[in-house]
Formats: C-alpha cells, structure tokens, sequence
C-alpha cells in the first residue's frame, strides 16, 4: 500500500511539474520476472519513452526489478501527457536526462533591459529560467547585463486550460508542523521525498530547508486516515528468495509463520514457500509521536549507494536498518529518506537531525566554477598621506578598523594566491567605503550586484545593513567578517564570527561534559548576572559568590572564598566579568589559594579584553588552567604561515590569518558549488589554520557560524582543552 501511495504521488508530482497536463486515467502495472521495458509498452499500446517519462525511478536499458510498480496511461493520449511533463514553468525548471531532447521555443520576442532590472528578475518575468536567456543570448556568458540591452526572450508552448488534469483535493491534507520536525521527517513519515514535498508546496524556501513551527504543509494522505478511528494495516511484497524459509522470514522481519500462512494461503496450496513466490508481509506500524527529531536522524540516499554500504556507513545491521525502514524491503532508491538512530556515530555530521556526509572541499572543487567577490572595506586611503611611511605606520596603529581590514585583505590575498594554485580562477574587486554609510551607498549603486558570488565586508554596522539589504534583492550573499548581532533579519547575510551566546553555550556544554565530581563556584558581577543564572541553572549544586564594589574597589571576600573551596575534588571557578580590575584580583586569589591540598581550575564563558588587560599575569592565569570558549586559535608555523611571511616578510597577526581562513573557505565552498547557499546545505564543519566554519540557516534572520574552540592556558602556552 505504502508503495503504491508513493507511486501515485509520484504521478501528481510530475503532473505539478510539468505545470499541466491533459486529463488522463492511468492504470499500474506490477513487473513480473521476465518482462522487459518493451514488452510492457507492447502489452499496454504505448511507447517505452512514455513509460519512462512517468516513472522517473527508472533508465532506459536498466533491468527492471521484479513487482516494481510501474504507472501506465490507459489510452492513446499518453504520449501528450509525458511530453507535457517537460514544460518549464516559472517554479520549476526541468533537467535533461540522456536520451531527452530540450523543448524548442514557438518563437522569441524582443525585450529592453530596463534600469535596475536583474537576469533573475526578467526570468521571473517571462516565466522562464535563466539560463533559457542565457542560451538564446549566449554574450552573457561573457559580459554582465547592461541597460538597454535588447535581449532575445524565448516563447514555450503553454497547455490550453481545458486541458489541465483535474487533481482531486480530498486526495490531500493540509499539515501542521510540529516542534522540532524536520522536512526530512515529515517525509519520511508520509512516504515521499523531499523533492516532493517542495513540489506540492512551491511556498518552501529553496535556499534553506528551514520550517517554522505552525506551518501549514500541502500533503498527500496517508491510506486509511480518512477514516475515524479506523486502523489500517499496511503490507509489504516480499519476493521469495532462494532457500528462504519460516525461521529467516521471522528473524527478517518479527512475523510468525503462522501468520504469514494466514495472510498467504496460496503457501499451504502450493506445499510451502517457493522460490520467487510473492507474499504479502505485515508492515510494522510505528508509534504515534515517534517521527521526530528528538528520537531519530534522518539521511537522504545518494545515487549508486546499496544497502550494504549504508550499514557500514552507520555501522547497523540490515535487519536493524529495516526494521526503522520498512520500505527498503521494496529495494534501495536515490532520494529516499532512511530514519536511523538518534546516538548512531560515525564518519558523518549530523545538522538538525540531518546526517550530512564529510566533504573534503579540495577534493570536490570544480574549476569550471568562476566566482566573484567584492571586497567592501574602510582602508581610508582618503585619510592617509601615502607618502608619508612613518604617519602611515602611525595611523595603522592607532585605528583598530583600519588595522583590521589590511589585516584581513593580507590573508585574503593570500587565499587567492592558494585557490589559483588549485586551478580555480576568481574574478575580485576591491573598494574603500571609508567606514562611511554614504561612500557605501555609492559604490553600490555603481556595481551590478547580481553578477557577484559572495561579499565581504563592510566592518562598520550602518554599512553592513545597506549591503545585506541590497545584496538580498539580487540574492547575493553577504560575508559578516566581524561580530555583528542580527537585528538584519535577512537570509543571504553568513555571519562568519561566532555569537557570544553561542560561545557560552560550548562552554557550559564542555564542562558539563567534562565534569565528574568537581565543586563549582561562580563569581559574577552585576552586569553578568543573567550568566550566573544559566551557570546555577545546568548546575544546581553550584555555589556563588558575592562581588563587592566601593566607589572605585571591586573585588570579593577572600575568607569565604576560602571557607567555600573543597579540598576533597577539585574546584571549578567561574569568573563572569568584563572588569579588568576584578579579573587581577580574583586571579591573584586563585592563584594563592590553589596548592597541593586544595585545587583550582579558573573558567569564564566570554573571555573578553578584560582577561587580556596588561596587569592581568599570565603565570597566574597559567597555574589556574585558565579554560574559556574561543572564536580561533594560535596559529604554527603551517603552510599558510609561511606563505605568508614570503609575500609579506612578516608573520601574520590573528587578522590576517582570519582574512585567510574566510576567504579560502568562501572561495571552496563557491568552487564546490556555486551557490554558497546552496553550498551550506550539504558542507558542515571546515577547520583552517586558526578557525573553524560551520554556518547553520536561522529562519530568516541568515546564517551563523556555530564553530568554536576550548581553550586551555598551561605551562604558559595556550593550547586546544582535551
């Protein structure tokens, strides 16, 4: 039953495709051994090519698999209705497979670009795609999109409206997302694909996968669900293979003999199971409220991949597999969705609770991809007296915005020099925006942005709003190289830095990871009282201390530091300030107190300048094992590195190594895809030479970098926390 739901949804599918199509009645066709693509057609007078255009999960000179399911048109105008399956519409642009030919326009018409106007936006406008622009206007491959510009639009044939299939609505329902439900399980828990769920709800992002709790979902309904109150059992067909018997049917799939003779008395007819007999297989019902990403992960089947590499992929058995699975006993498909177990590990990355598999982004570059970066940043070179050497290293100095950005573009240099060698070619344009809303005004409304793959910058937040909103009407994304909180609201903005909250979040994470029976005491300011709050409420057993400040004293009482110290396990001390002054005291301390009775470990969840302040010791700090989360590392002496001080004849500053680190990861990620929002979806997490990138969608208010480091000072150095 389940698999012919899935085949008549597949038929609607291509049927909401294809836009319209002719009214028609199909009959199904079960595929019995021996039978051929062109016996079929034959049995039925139709052609193979109609056969094939309505069941997409078959290849012309592929064998068929015995009870597949195969949809067929009932009377001669199938022919029509298969070739209208290839109509491109506005939503939905349809691929070539080999051995198809792409549809002929009836005639062109003749379009002047408009002030403004975007190749996407004229698209939208004729309800074509892209790329049919692209084809009948081939100087675009080469050169940008000019006003003026007179372009030639092509013209498809459209299906008359008394020819459009009459789709019953009762065959659907409408579907409330619930928390924590992925498209993935939503899928999975209907039958379909995901592909197929877009289809039916054209409404869905196809930049993200995100879903807000509430949303309202077209889908096709279950067998049996219009029926109050009504059970219904679902089977398989289960081919008899070779040498089956009683005992493995039960092992394979927890039915008793006896019942599996009851559902098939044709067994007792014919004096027992036989080779090649098809029987019927109850289907295992699964619990209500048991789809969800709380209880399991989700992976979508990629082309060419078997059951046996699955398992040892996900190191299941295949029992276990089908079991969560039952469809796989029908035979393993490209883009079905599998659910496995929520603590399954294994050389894989799971995102809301979808399985990602690792990519190595070098290895999977295409170097026919050309991206382009524009690179928007306040060098002030209209601030500056170039011939002037000794002023010029002052001001550097002095302006954290400008030491920044050289400092950024230096590695970025650097990147591009390392994705040539790679054999990727990139396009680049370079802008000074002076750290002015106005001069960044300017230099975008001079640029076409709908030609760049990506942009960086600017640093300052006026600016950035202005980019993101205006990249965001082309669909171009927008790096954030610096902190920046999201008040934009915009899909296309990746901000690159990791957030404070989510800093805080691994670092709570870690030590309750880490922590067996240590005693915690949290030290906290004023303004960090919301921290200790979260700190007492993931440790109940925690205890605290008051910090006292006098007109300009700050510090704590050291006899009941003392009096609440263990010296029985080791203590925990988190210190939750940005006051460089209570900092040195409460190290000072610490580190007085922490001797071979009593021990002390000293964390804080935002190390911020405070903790970098000149009074503050090192060797203090040292001793305490000071642990707190961190956005990038300390870089060695690596590949980068030295690269570096031969373009330069210096070593890099934590600047310059994070303007290479982002560069070479947006640049992989585009010469992967050439789509960094499409790019995010299947890349998880990347590590360079002093940071890391895992960008994850947040509804529409962009992407956010969740990557971060532990770090650990000892034996004055600091080093990643084991």
């Amino acid at each position: 039953m389940n698999q012919f739901l899935k085949i008549g949804f597949t038929l609607l599918l291509f049927v909401f495709v294809g836009c319209k199509a002719s009214a028609q009645k199909f009959t199904t066709h079960a595929v019995k051994k021996g039978e051929t693509l062109v016996s079929i057609a034959k049995q039925y007078r139709v052609d193979t090519e109609t056969i094939l255009k309505l069941n997409k999960e078959i290849k012309d000179g592929d064998n068929l698999r015995v009870n597949t399911i195969l949809v067929i048109p009932k009377d001669g105008k199938a022919k029509a209705v298969a070739e209208q399956s290839t109509v491109k519409t506005a939503s939905s642009s349809v691929q070539n497979n080999k051995g198809e030919t792409q549809e002929e326009p009836i005639g062109f018409t003749s379009y002047t670009v408009k002030k403004r106007e975007t190749l996407y936006s004229i698209a939208k406008r004729f309800h074509i795609g892209t790329e049919d622009i692209k084809k009948y206007n081939p100087e675009l491959y080469s050169s940008q999109l000019k006003r003026k510009m007179t372009l030639k639009i092509p013209k498809y044939k459209r299906v008359k409206p008394e020819d459009v299939l009459e789709i019953n609505e009762d065959d659907f329902e409408t579907y409330t997302v619930l928390p924590k439900e992925t498209r993935w399980s939503i899928a999975y828990k209907y039958g379909i694909t995901v592909d197929s769920m877009e289809v039916l709800n054209p409404e869905l992002s196809k930049a993200n996968d995100y879903l807000a709790v509430g949303q309202e979902l077209k889908l096709p309904k279950i067998a049996g669900s219009t029926v109050e109150n009504q059970e219904t059992q679902l089977y398989l067909s289960y081919t008899v293979p070779p040498k089956m018997n009683f005992f493995q049917l039960e092992q394979k799939f927890g039915v008793k003999s006896d019942e599996v003779v009851r559902l098939n008395p044709e067994i007792q007819e014919r004096g027992g199971l036989k080779e090649g007999m098809v029987i019927r297989i109850p289907q295992k019902k699964i619990a209500s409220g048991e789809i969800n990403t709380e209880n399991y992960n989700f992976y979508e089947v990629k082309p060419k991949q078997t059951e046996f590499s699955l398992t040892r992929k996900f190191g299941i058995s295949y029992k276990e597999l089908l079991e969560l699975n039952p469809d796989l006993a029908q035979g393993l498909k490209a883009g079905m969705v599998l659910k496995l177990p929520k603590d399954q590990k294994g050389d894989f990355e799971i995102r809301n609770s979808l399985v990602l598999d690792k990519i190595n982004l070098i290895d999977s570059i295409n170097v026919q991809n050309r991206p382009k970066l524009m690179f928007l940043l306040p060098f002030r070179l209209d601030k500056l007296d170039l011939s002037d050497k000794d002023r010029v290293a002052n001001t550097i100095d002095k302006r954290n915005s400008l030491k920044y950005s050289l400092g950024l573009y230096s590695g970025a240099l650097v990147a591009l020099d390392s994705i040539a060698d790679l054999g990727v070619s990139v396009d680049v344009k370079t802008f000074d925006n002076q750290l002015s809303l106005e001069k960044t005004k300017e230099i975008l409304q001079k640029e076409n942005l709908a030609s760049y793959s990506a942009i960086v910058g600017p640093l300052d937040v006026p600016s950035l709003k202005e980019a993101a909103v205006r990249a965001g009407g082309e669909r171009v994304p927008l790096v954030a190289p610096i902190p920046a909180k999201s008040d934009l609201s915009l899909a296309n903005v990746f901000f690159s830095y990791t957030s404070e909250e989510l800093l805080r979040e691994r670092m709570i994470g870690y030590t309750l990871e880490k922590r067996t029976d240590q005693h915690i005491i949290v030290i906290a300011d004023d303004k960090n009282q919301g921290v200790k709050r979260q700190l007492l409420a993931t440790f109940a057993d925690a205890d605290t201390l008051k910090v006292t400040q006098e007109e300009k004293n700050i510090g704590i009482n050291i006899d009941k530091l003392t009096r609440l110290l263990s010296d029985k396990t080791e203590n925990w001390v988190f210190v939750e300030t940005d006051n460089f002054k209570l900092v040195s005291s409460v190290t000072s301390i610490l580190n007085s107190l922490n001797t071979e009775e009593v021990k002390v470990r000293m964390f804080t969840t935002d190390k911020n300048s405070a903790f970098d302040n000149e009074v503050i010791s090192n060797a203090h700090l040292s001793n305490l094992r000071f642990t707190y989360p961190s956005v990038y590392k300390a870089v060695s002496a690596d590949a980068f590195f030295k690269r570096y001080e031969k373009r330069f004849g210096s070593a890099p500053d934590r600047y310059a190594v994070r303007g290479f680190d982002l560069t070479f990861d947006l640049l992989l990620r585009l010469a992967y895809k050439n789509n960094l929002m499409e790019a995010s979806k299947t890349v998880g997490e990347t590590e360079y030479s002093g940071n890391k990138f895992d960008y994850e969608r947040n509804g529409a208010s962009g992407y956010f970098n969740r990557s971060s480091y532990i770090l650990t000072m000892e034996d004055l150095r600091i080093k990643e926390a084991e």
